[in-house]
């Protein structure tokens, strides 16, 4: 099981704060709060971390603007809470951020964008490039043109989509309480907080309960957020968001809330799910030198010979070697007919061949999976 201060030496986090923490419980933007996130997350960017920052309260925002006390269960109100609510959230954001010389950058996602396989390529390569340009993405889902059925329906299970977008090491779920216990801590003054487990343990659903009013979230949606975070690799640590620099104190490998581990590693896990979840759309043939520099590196253009099949950006491509045997696949940065075009061309060409460059790349190694 992965240890605290491994994670806490971790480089890549996403960071979820929840509704009832985000507007005190309704009340409105809790600007104080905000401040002080803001202040411990600029700490962690000087400590050398990438941070991407999951907020929910847009809908909560929304409801306190319009003096509403109870969570609408009509679609069309929830869209129009989170549309006014999501000005307030960001424009609150930005202000105590500024503070610190940060720039932030909104980014609102739907499942769709996320199940796309191109679109998940789209955005990962615009998340990769504010993290590099040392911004902070803020991301919500983008409740305004969701439907019912294709709706997150909480932040945590996002956090965790999203955290298998950036590759993060860990996702740290910030709520109202201090993580999971083994009974429910309301009705029973016996219950312990459970410090440490794996993601993947049954006996956790078992002891999770639903969600307040304000969020749609309970602790079972974070547990079911941690499942899916594990199958990339990821940590989840659910703590309380009102303990004193929660962040910084997670930082330093202190014994906080409830921390879920994968059972394997990041990298194996990813790999798995390249290689064994996803359908292949074409193929492409490499050359030796290729097939050599796969063992460590990226796959780029210049190493390849042949293309067969009709696939576009995102889908899955087969590697095959000089005798067509499968030696990987990946996820491809250009379609087929962009790589018949730089096939066998350097990086630096692409842009004069085709008019434009996506990727370096053609498929990056952490989109990878050798055979």
């Amino acid at each position: 099981m992965t240890d605290r201060n491994t994670l806490a030496r971790s480089k890549r986090w996403v960071i979820k704060i929840g509704s009832s923490l985000i507007t005190n419980e309704g009340q409105g933007l809790d600007t104080k709060a905000m401040q002080a996130w803001a202040r411990q997350i600029a700490e962690l960017r000087n400590q050398g971390k990438e941070i991407v920052l999951v907020s929910s309260g847009a809908v909560a925002e929304g409801m306190a603007r319009m003096g509403w006390k109870k969570r609408p269960r009509e679609l069309y109100k929830l869209q129009a809470a989170a549309a006014l609510g999501q000005m307030g959230l960001v424009q609150q954001f930005e202000s105590c951020f500024m503070q610190h010389k940060i720039h932030t950058a909104q980014v609102l996602l739907t499942h769709d964008d996320l199940s796309d396989r191109q679109r998940y390529l789209n955005a990962r390569s615009t998340l990769r490039t504010l993290l590099a340009l040392n911004a902070i993405p803020i991301i919500n889902e983008n409740d305004t043109v969701a439907t019912e059925e294709i709706r997150f329906g909480d932040n945590d299970t996002l956090a965790a989509l999203v955290a298998n977008l950036v590759e993060a090491d860990i996702v740290i779920i910030l709520t109202d309480q201090q993580g999971v216990y083994n009974k429910d801590p309301r009705t029973h003054k016996d219950a312990e907080l459970i410090s440490n487990s794996h993601a993947s343990n049954p006996e956790l659903l078992v002891v999770a309960g639903d969600g307040g009013h304000l969020g749609c979230g309970g602790m079972r949606t974070k547990i079911t957020a941690a499942r899916r975070a594990a199958r990339s690799g990821a940590a989840t640590l659910i703590a309380s968001g009102a303990t004193e620099d929660v962040l910084l104190k997670i930082a330093r490998g202190e014994t906080l809330g409830t921390l879920l581990t994968p059972d394997n590693s990041r990298i194996a896990t990813r790999k798995q799910w390249l290689a064994n979840q996803l359908t292949v759309q074409g193929s492409l043939q490499l050359d030796e030198g290729a097939c050599r520099a796969l063992k460590a590196s990226s796959l780029l253009a210049v190493g390849v010979t042949k293309v067969s099949g009709k696939f576009q950006r995102g889908d899955v491509v087969t590697c095959l070697d000089m005798n067509g045997n499968e030696i990987a696949r990946g996820l491809v940065n250009y379609q087929a007919s962009e790589v018949e075009r730089i096939m066998g061309h350097t990086s630096g060409e692409i842009e004069n061949l085709l008019g434009y460059i996506d990727e370096p790349e053609l498929i990056h190694r952490d989109n990878l999976a050798l055979l």
